[in-house]
């Protein structure tokens, strides 16, 4: 009687969700509609400002750009926010850890390169397949490989490995930044929990949202001043 009740309650807890989250979606489109119209009528305003030299003109141009540059901050926390309400229908195949990997790496050494970071992969040959939805799994490493950027504004070492342990095909991404403080390590995966003043504070729920839609988990070490370790767990495709 119990479970029948247990599964009535998660059952309802779902539908509330579904419903929240299409009514979210909907306001983030109704938002994202004026905020396209303001942003394209901003770029008019600054081209009709290009030829003016005045302090007048000047001012206004520097004005506008601060409204533009607000304007896409907005932007990017509604295509996040879109991104995390949307249903997690995965279309996951059999694939290589090491060879997703290791593709989404080509893709981003031109990046690393111009903000003086070396990716250093560690990727094990031959590991058992893991079911992935590659296009959900590469914003998980788009986002973790961003932080980790954005963690060594100096440059630094940015290492990619991938390993076997019992059931699991293990993925760490490793970086000697900044680091997380402790007080903040705790909170990391809130919604809408940021450290950084630009940041939307969804790109980390989003991650573990996408790990966990896949059966697995993700977890966190870091200490400050010397980086951070993102492992991610993926169960092995029996």
């Amino acid at each position: 009687m119990s479970s029948e009740k247990e599964r009535e309650r998660e059952e309802l807890l779902q539908r509330n969700y579904t419903e929240i989250a299409q009514l979210a979606g909907g306001l983030a489109h109704e938002i994202r509609n004026p905020l396209s119209t303001i942003s394209l009528n901003l770029g008019v305003l600054k081209e009709d400002l290009e030829e003016g030299n005045t302090a007048r003109d000047l001012r206004m141009k520097r004005r506008i750009e601060t409204i533009s540059r607000e304007c896409e901050h907005l932007e990017q926390i509604l295509s996040d926010f879109l991104h995390f309400t949307t249903g997690m229908e995965l279309e996951t195949q059999p694939c290589d850890l090491s060879a997703v990997v290791a593709e989404f790496i080509e893709s981003q050494q031109l990046e690393a390169a111009a903000r003086q970071i070396e990716i250093s992969p560690h990727l094990a040959p031959d590991l058992p397949k893991v079911s992935l939805d590659p296009h959900q799994f590469r914003q998980v490493l788009l986002n973790l490989t961003l932080n980790a950027m954005q963690a060594m504004p100096e440059g630094g070492v940015l290492e990619f490995q991938t390993f076997r342990e019992a059931e699991n095909i293990v993925l760490q991404i490793i970086d000697n930044g900044n680091g997380i403080s402790r007080q903040a390590q705790g909170r990391i995966f809130d919604l809408f929990y940021s450290s950084k003043p630009e940041g939307s504070g969804l790109g980390l729920p989003t991650v573990r949202k996408i790990v966990e839609a896949h059966q697995g988990t993700i977890q966190c070490e870091s200490e400050p001043g010397r980086g951070t370790k993102f492992s991610i767990y993926l169960p092995v495709v029996e």
